[in-house]
C-alpha cells in the first residue's frame, strides 16, 4: 500500500508508482513531476493540491499522455484500467482520450476549436468513440449541456466558441468531457472563470456523476477550500512531489506537514475575523534548482538541522501520508 491511495483489488482503476516527467532545457533538467505515486478506485474522487508549479497539472498530462517533445515521463508503473500508458501507441492513446479518459483544461479554448460550431465538435467527439446516429449524438449532446446548466443548449449548439462567453466556453469544454461517460475525468481548475453559483452547480453535477455511474475523477487545483467539500481524498503536492495524503476529512482535521498546515492557516474562517491572514513565507524553489534535503525547508517554521536530509513520504497516522521529519509539530 502506497501514499495516496487507499485503492486495493478489482476497484483499483488507476495505479502509478514512482512517476517521473523531467524537461530537458538549454538550462537544465526541470524535474516538474519527481517520483509521484498515485492510486484511484473506481468512482473515487482525487483532490490533487498545491501552489502554481508544484507540478500537478503535469502530473495531469503526463497521465493523458499529452506533455509536449521537451519532457521526458518514466514510471515504474502506470497503468489505468487494465491499460499501461507506459507502452500505449500513440493509436492507443488517442482512442482511450475522450472515451475512457477525459481532460478538462483551465481554458477551454484548448479543447474547442474556434473555426468550427459547437453541434459539430460535440457530435463529432461522440461519434469518435461510439458508432450511433447523428440525431441520437445530438441528443446526447443536449442532455449534457442541460446537465452543466447551460441555458437554450439548442442555440449554443449553433453558435461558434467566439459568440460566447469564457465561463460559457467553460461549460461547454466539461459537457464535452462528459459526452462518453469517461471512466476517468481529470479536471484542471476547470471551474476558475465560472462565477459561484455555476462553480457550485457544476462540482454537484460532477460529484453525482461520479457517485452514479463510478467515473472517477482527479481535480487539480490551488483552492484547498472548494476541493475539501467535492473530493474523497487529497494529495497535496510541492516542487514536483507529494508531500501529503489523507481522506479529506483526516487531512482538513489534522494537516501533518507545514506546507499543508500553511495551505490550511490561509483560508478565511469566521474564527480568523478581524485578524491577519497566515502567509507561507518566501516562494516556491526553481525545479531548476531545488535545495539539498526538504524542498521546503527554506519556508518552513519547522525547519532544523535534520531537514537537510530528504524526508520520504511515510505513514504518520493510520491512512495518513507524509513527508516531513517534525510531522503533526505546531506553530
Amino acid at each position: 500500500m502506497t501514499a495516496a491511495n487507499g485503492a486495493a483489488g478489482a476497484d483499483l482503476l488507476l495505479d502509478i508508482q514512482g512517476l517521473r516527467t523531467w524537461f530537458h532545457t538549454r538550462d537544465g533538467v526541470v524535474k516538474a513531476v519527481d517520483g509521484v505515486s498515485l492510486q484511484l478506485r473506481r468512482g473515487e474522487i482525487l483532490g490533487l493540491v498545491g501552489e502554481s508549479g508544484s507540478g500537478k497539472s503535469v502530473t495531469g498530462f503526463s497521465i493523458m499522455g499529452l506533455v509536449g517533445e521537451r519532457g521526458r515521463v518514466q514510471a515504474d508503473r502506470m497503468v489505468f484500467d487494465g491499460h499501461d500508458l507506459l507502452s500505449a501507441s500513440a493509436e492507443q492513446m488517442r482512442r482511450l482520450r475522450g472515451d475512457r479518459l477525459a481532460m478538462i483544461f483551465q481554458d477551454p479554448m484548448m479543447t474547442l476549436n474556434p473555426t468550427l460550431r459547437i453541434d459539430t465538435q460535440m457530435i463529432e467527439a461522440v461519434q469518435a468513440h461510439d458508432t450511433v446516429s447523428g440525431k441520437a449524438a445530438r441528443a446526447r449532446c443536449l442532455d449534457v449541456l442541460r446537465m452543466v446548466g447551460i441555458p437554450a443548449p439548442e442555440a449554443r449548439l449553433k453558435a461558434y466558441p467566439h459568440h460566447l462567453s469564457g465561463g460559457m466556453r467553460q461549460r461547454i469544454a466539461i459537457a464535452i468531457a462528459l459526452l462518453n461517460a469517461p471512466r476517468l475525468i481529470i479536471a484542471d481548475e476547470p471551474t476558475t472563470a465560472l462565477d459561484v453559483t455555476i462553480q457550485g452547480q457544476i462540482l454537484y453535477e460532477v460529484q453525482k456523476l461520479c457517485r452514479e455511474t463510478g467515473t472517477a475523477l482527479i481535480w487539480i487545483t490551488h483552492d484547498l477550500a472548494l476541493v475539501s467539500g467535492l473530493a474523497d481524498r487529497m494529495a497535496v503536492m510541492y516542487a514536483g512531489r507529494i508531500v501529503e495524503s489523507a481522506d479529506t476529512a483526516a487531512l482538513i482535521r489534522h494537516p501533518q506537514h507545514p506546507y499543508t498546515h500553511g495551505l490550511m492557516a490561509s483560508i478565511p474562517s469566521l474564527g480568523t475575523r478581524g485578524q491577519p491572514l497566515f502567509q507561507i513565507p518566501g516562494s516556491t524553489p526553481s525545479l531548476l534548482n531545488l535545495p539539498e534535503g526538504c524542498a521546503f525547508r527554506s519556508r518552513c517554521y519547522r525547519a532544523d538541522a535534520q531537514c537537510e536530509q530528504a524526508p520520504q513520504l511515510a505513514e504518520v497516522a493510520p491512512g495518513q501520508w507524509a513527508s516531513c521529519w517534525h510531522h503533526g509539530v505546531q506553530p
